[in-house]
């Protein structure tokens, strides 16, 4: 598994790694050393300490010990040493078996005290240590609370220890909300510029650098903005300019009395002049401050179909599988590219098939012709604008090459696709892929 499957892909979730991992890794590290070392340290002492006060009492008992020697011993060992004394008159003890391994140290510690056999066990019902041992006419019983023999300190500490990190990890998610916050406004911010939906309420905020990038994004997408608009004014006022001329000529040429082919040329050559020009004011058009509105794909297929065909004799629209979403668009930028994709299709092919498919993240609608298609190197020159695959300067053929651009550059501005493929009815496929 490499390392980059498992690595949070989210800016938040990586941080929280950085401040999760090293935090897991010093828990464990101290525990590791506290129960190894520490604990272990303690443990050794407290078992000694314990075997020391059994071994004064065996002591004090002797091998033989009477009945006042053993009550007189029962008192000490409740009064100092905290533990039950019992007298088991003529017992023999059963080998040690299956003692737990956190008795070890005690075991080690009491036969190096006492020099006796002994049993070592817990009680089930209170947890509490059994230490039997062996004397000459019986067995002593010393039943020992087990905080004589285990600190207590373990838990508290691992308790603490976690605890405290918990608190310290929670505060640390309160402030990386706070610095994470402003990255993610800047990153929705981008990717609403990238729909081609106006940004309008990005407030510059967080660290120094996150600033800085803020800052330059607020220039970079007001140049963008100036030099599209800027554009598209020079081409819209040039175009805007010839008509006048151009109208003059025809007149004038409408005033000549001879109907010569040399003044049927000419009409054509001006007919041709105001169809470019048209195309490209069309192309000139800024949809860039369109308000986005809700709006239903499917609706706005029908309504291009019905432009482009009003009796939809020559266009088969296909209803979706499932119902689309209802999402913010520049509908008449939408409708426009549509209408662009159907004259297209209807005037190369003559039939056209429009689908609308809806996906996770996007809505796809497809444009399918059984027309002549457009070759597969030349596809991306095809959505360029002023781009004639036919090379005709018939106005009724060739066009201007402007339609499929048009349509892309609509696309484009709600960051989605346009792709071109070839269509299973023999001709192009125009595939839309719009984010939703």
């Amino acid at each position: 598994m490499r390392l980059r499957n498992i690595t949070p892909k989210s800016l938040f979730g990586r941080m929280l790694s950085i401040i999760l991992v090293p935090i897991i890794l010093v828990q464990i590290i101290s525990v590791f050393i506290f129960y190894e070392r520490h604990w272990d340290s303690v443990s050794r002492h407290m078992s000694k300490n314990l075997a020391n006060d059994i071994g004064l009492l065996i002591d004090e008992l002797g091998s033989n010990p009477s009945k006042d020697e053993r009550s007189l011993s029962a008192t000490k060992a409740r009064q100092y040493f905290n533990f039950i004394f019992y007298w088991l008159e003529g017992g023999i003890l059963k080998p040690n078996q299956n003692l737990d391994k956190k008795f070890f140290n005690f075991r080690d510690a009491l036969s190096l005290r006492i020099k006796k056999p002994f049993y070592l066990s817990t009680q089930e019902n209170t947890g509490q240590i059994v230490a039997d041992i062996q004397l000459a006419n019986g067995i002593v019983r010393m039943t020992i609370e087990k905080k004589r023999l285990f600190a207590s300190t373990g838990l508290t500490f691992i308790v603490w220890s976690i605890g405290s990190s918990v608190i310290l990890f929670s505060i640390a998610i309160i402030f990386l909300r706070g610095q994470v916050r402003p990255i993610l406004n800047l990153a929705n911010a981008a990717r609403q510029i990238g729909f081609g939906r106006d940004v309008k309420n990005y407030n510059i905020e967080g660290a120094t650098e996150v600033r800085l990038a803020g800052r330059a994004f607020q220039a970079m997408r007001h140049r963008i903005k100036k030099q599209i608009t800027e554009r598209m004014e020079l081409l819209a006022g040039v175009s805007h300019d010839l008509r006048t001329p151009i109208t003059r000529m025809k007149l004038q040429l409408e005033l000549l009395n001879e109907n010569t082919n040399l003044k049927n040329n000419l009409g054509e050559d001006l007919d041709e002049m105001e169809e470019m020009i048209k195309g490209y004011l069309e192309f000139a058009k800024d949809d860039r401050e369109e308000e986005m509105v809700e709006a239903n794909l499917f609706k706005i297929v029908q309504l291009a179909a019905k432009s482009s065909d009003p009796s939809l004799n020559k266009i088969e629209i296909s209803p979706p599988s499932s119902d689309l979403p209802i999402f913010p668009m520049q509908v008449r930028s939408i409708n426009r590219a549509l209408i662009n994709l159907l004259n297209n299709a209807i005037k190369y092919a003559g039939k056209a098939k429009i689908s609308t498919r809806l996906f996770d993240d996007h809505c796809e609608v497809v444009i399918d012709d059984n027309g002549p298609g457009i070759p597969r190197d030349k596809r991306e020159e095809a959505l360029l604008p002023f781009n004639r695959l036919e090379h005709s300067r018939n106005k009724n053929t060739g066009g201007i090459g402007l339609g499929l651009s048009i349509a892309n550059n609509s696309i484009l501005s709600h960051g989605g696709e346009l792709i071109l493929e070839d269509s299973p009815l023999g001709g192009l496929r125009a595939r839309i892929l719009l984010p939703i």
